[in-house]
């Protein structure tokens, strides 16, 4: 099932080179488009992104309406419903490929690192899910590492407290896959490794 999933993203990567490139396709952006969806969607892959206004999945990686499951939240914190929305997304959708999707200049990490280790004074709930970071994966360097780093960090927490998306990862019916993107640049880099 993986090889769906590997289809999946090599097309995804190919739309983020079209965006790269200034040459996106016009496709899929319409009400006919929508009208087809209209009371269904059968979407390729499911991406967690950040609330930033720069990272915007749909464009990012070329795609149009009904292609991508978006779930987007500041930090690409995991919280309970963002858990349950990528659970919703693995078991009702059957979607084979997550991508985790960080950045480049994200606010949150601006302010966990301006924080720590001091408790933040607001955004407890998403601190709650990122500040964790600076224990596990000591020292970070800058807030574009310590971005890369929470990537794999929410992979964990995906994989410890869901059970629905933890089976799925095992059984290969779905692959996560961590990206990071670049501001200047516009790409989408595949992490491997920390």
């Amino acid at each position: 099932m993986f090889k769906k999933a590997k289809r999946e993203l090599d097309r995804l990567m190919l739309g983020n080179q079209n965006f790269v490139n200034g040459t996106p396709t016009e496709k899929n952006m319409s009400v006919e488009t929508l009208q087809k969806f209209a009371f269904h969607q059968a979407p390729d892959a499911m991406v967690l992104s950040c609330s930033d206004s720069r990272a915007v999945p749909e464009i990012i990686f070329d795609c149009g309406i009904g292609e991508l499951f978006v779930i987007r939240v500041g930090g690409i914190a995991a919280g309970p419903n963002v858990v349950e929305s990528i659970e919703y997304g693995v078991k009702k959708l059957k979607l084979p490929l997550l991508i985790l999707l960080g950045h480049d200049d994200c606010g949150v990490m601006h302010y966990a690192c301006d924080a720590y280790p001091n408790k933040p004074e607001h955004f407890e709930s998403i601190m709650n899910c990122v500040c964790p970071v600076f224990d596990k994966y000591a020292p970070i360097k800058d807030n574009n590492d310590f971005s890369r780093k929470h990537t794999f960090w929410v992979e964990q927490m995906l994989l410890e407290r869901s059970k629905i998306i933890r089976a799925a990862v095992e059984n290969k019916e779905l692959y996560i896959a961590k990206c990071h993107l670049d501001h200047l640049t516009g790409k989408v880099e595949i992490l491997d490794k920390i």
